[in-house]
């Protein structure tokens, strides 16, 4: 995202020591089971998050939206989801619209919602257990919740935008849910480290279009509603999840092949009708900026790109395989969200206070944007120097929601891949990005197995020029260009 500056042990020793207990093995006592279930993953950001030992392996989205630019919606979701430990409860997050009813493979169940929580409890008739496989189904209708964001004063709340129409603009709707909105229209285990696959239809009037993260499949329906299909085949986070609808001028590009394999990467990007030459055209370059990320990070991870613009002035998301941008966003921003395809959507940060491993790198990308077009890298990393040495810095892992998305989740990030270029060579170092997407894309990591990777490909001296970035309290020296070394 551009913004303004913008384990634990399991209760059965025969889980943590080889998979699903043995037939005969009892269960703990039910209330024991209940009380693990309420157990979160404890993210030190945001506590309240996700459920431990809760994977969620795909949803399948259903919404209706009978009116764009109002907030209210119909949906409904159908979880693929296993556990990692016992559980007598599934508790989502959600804080959305009201809740009539609930599937536990395809059999009503109890459920209730816990508003203060923000969470949907559903009670399955025996214990999901570790290496068993259970479809949850949920209905809702009605408004979604309001979460603030953490960290700015944003004129909208998190997840589920809605935005009147107004004269010749019609009403939209659309998803910007980094870092915990989500749940505010979709029942989720809604924390990065429960990465999923996703099947999104949207029904919307005649003369309305969807979008949503993956690629499209046939629009379902005549004269009257439409719905329109998407699959997201790579596991993504669930705040990267995008949703669109306005009434869109699609406008398609002949496919890049800078996929995994040389696979080629569908283009399209969706533009709201009437939207200025001058908007549409900070995009005529997304190709090349496809052609020069891959070359230095590795294979574009998913099979479309392109971004859907919005009328309000708020910040770019890297809404999976869909930027959401603003009319306002630069070339800059444009790269910078691109970038976030493989660093966020596709190796992921385990758990917020890393977040630098997601802003970090795609500010990285900015830098070597500007020299893929002749400009000076160099004096790019000076002045996010400056900055940080004016305005005060810290160490990369964050503490408080505050600092999630500050210049040193940003800057600082995006030096500490400077300094390790280098230290290292641009040789090394571009194949140190080949392998770090190819190991941890579809999945998460920490800063501490960044650095353990780091050590593992570049050695002692790559480590070293990393620590003190990752770190120390203050601010390390301005790393020198690669080409002096």
């Amino acid at each position: 995202m551009v913004r303004s500056v913008k384990r634990l042990t399991l209760l059965l020793s025969a889980v943590l020591l080889g998979g699903p207990p043995a037939a005969a093995q009892p269960l703990p006592p039910t209330s024991a089971l209940a009380a693990e279930a309420a157990r979160t993953l404890n993210d030190p950001i945001f506590p309240g998050l996700g459920q431990l030992g809760l994977d969620v392996r795909h949803y399948d989205v259903a919404l209706t939206v009978a009116e764009p630019g109002t907030p209210g919606l119909s949906g409904s979701v159908t979880l693929t989801l296993t556990a990692t430990r016992p559980l007598a409860e599934v508790r989502l997050d959600f804080f959305g619209p009201t809740v009539t009813a609930v599937r536990w493979n395809g059999q009503a169940v109890p459920f209730r919602v816990d508003g203060a929580a923000q969470k949907l409890i559903v009670m399955p008739p025996t214990p999901l257990l570790p290496g068993q496989e259970a479809r949850l189904s949920a209905e809702y209708q009605g408004t979604p919740g309001v979460i603030l964001d953490p960290d700015l004063d944003l004129p909208v709340p998190l997840g589920w935008q809605s935005v009147p129409g107004e004269g010749p603009r019609a009403g939209a709707n659309f998803t910007l849910s980094e870092p915990n909105g989500t749940h505010t229209f979709l029942p989720s285990n809604d924390h990065p480290s429960d990465k999923a696959t996703f099947t999104t239809r949207v029904t919307v009037p005649q003369g309305y279009a969807a979008a949503a993260s993956g690629l499209e499949g046939p629009v379902v329906g005549g004269n009257g509603p439409q719905t329109f299909v998407f699959t997201q085949a790579q596991p993504i986070p669930t705040y990267a999840l995008a949703v669109h609808v306005n009434r869109f001028e699609r406008v398609t590009a002949p496919s890049v092949p800078v996929g995994v394999n040389g696979s080629p990467v569908v283009r399209r990007d969706y533009f709201p009708v009437g939207t200025p030459q001058g908007v549409r055209t900070v995009y005529a370059r997304t190709d090349e900026m496809l052609r020069v990320l891959s070359e230095w990070f590795g294979p574009y991870p998913f099979g479309a790109y392109g971004v859907a613009v919005v009328t309000p002035r708020l910040p770019a998301l890297e809404t999976a395989t869909l930027s959401t941008m603003p009319p306002t966003a630069s070339e800059r921003t444009a790269v910078h969200e691109l970038a976030h395809q493989w660093f966020g959507n596709a190796v992921t940060p385990a758990g917020w206070a890393d977040v630098w491993l997601s802003e970090g790198f795609a500010t990285y990308a900015e830098l070597l944007w500007t020299e893929s077009q002749g400009g000076d890298g160099q004096a790019v990393a000076a002045r996010w120097h400056d900055t940080l040495a004016r305005g005060g810095t810290r160490p990369l892992v964050a503490v408080q929601a505050g600092q999630l998305f500050d210049r040193s989740a940003y800057q600082r990030g995006a030096l500490a891949l400077h300094a390790l270029r280098a230290a290292t060579g641009d040789v090394a170092f571009r194949a140190f990005l080949h392998a770090y997407t190819a190991r941890f894309s579809g999945s998460t990591l920490t800063t501490a197995d960044f650095l353990t990777f780091a050590r593992a490909r570049t050695g002692p001296a790559g480590e070293a020029a990393l620590r003190p970035w990752a770190e120390s309290p203050g601010l390390p020296p301005l790393p020198p260009s690669s080409s002096s070394r």
